[in-house]
Formats: C-alpha cells, structure tokens, sequence
C-alpha cells in the first residue's frame, strides 16, 4: 500500500539541517541539502539583457559586455568556490564561474573564441550561507 507524506518543514532529528539518505545499494549516505540544486537559470539572453526563461535563487542580471553577464544570488552561497555548471542553447561555449559568494558570472564565446552574445542556462550546486 502506497503511503503519501505531506509536511511543511523537514528537520533532522539530531540537528535541523542533517536529514541522511541512504543510497539505492543500502551502502552509502549522503546529506539530502547537500544534494540540492542551490540556484538555476535558463534563458539568460546577452542580446536582450535579460533573463528570458525560469530562475531559482536568481535575484538579478547584468549584462556587462558582448558575451559576459553576471548573475546576482538571492540568497549567498557559503563560500565563492561553488560549482556552476552550464550549457548553451545555440551553437557557442558557455562557461559559467563563481564570482563571489553572491553572484556568478558567465561567457559565451563562438567557435572561433570570440565573445558573442546568445542563450544559456547554469545550475549551481554547493553551501548555502
């Protein structure tokens, strides 16, 4: 019989924050926040200056120059070396890198390596503050 669980709030029994999942093999655990996306966005668009698609803890957007923007956190990452994994949307390299713990950046080069503007999405991973 299936079982359905409707809460507001999950805390760890020991200390708020330390809920364990156990791995499908039964072998291994890991920390259920740490496992958490902290921060997405899609549709970052240079050309438009504007976020054109969804965001997760994305309070903001700068569009600096052709091909590199900043992305401003709404809520700060715990230190300024959290990943941030990234994809195009057209046919460019997108490479997204903490900038602080409270924004990250992002280019967009071409084939040719020059910076140009188009779509891109990045999810970020790592501590909250």
């Amino acid at each position: 019989m299936a079982s359905i669980l409707k809460v507001d709030d999950l805390r760890g029994n020991t200390a708020a924050g330390n809920i364990t999942i156990t791995s499908e093999g039964g072998s291994a655990t890991m920390q259920l926040q740490q496992g958490l996306i902290k921060s997405f966005v899609e549709g970052g668009n240079h050309s438009a200056g504007a976020i054109q698609g969804d965001t997760f803890n994305v309070a903001g957007y700068v569009d600096y120059a052709t091909g590199i923007a900043e992305f401003t956190l709404t809520n700060a990452m715990n230190n300024a070396d959290y990943p941030v994994i990234s994809s195009s949307q057209s046919n460019y390299i997108y490479q997204g890198y903490a900038a602080s713990t409270t924004a990250y950046r992002a280019s967009t080069v071409n084939s040719s390596g020059a910076f140009t503007d188009g779509n891109n999405a990045a999810v970020i991973a790592g501590d909250l503050a």
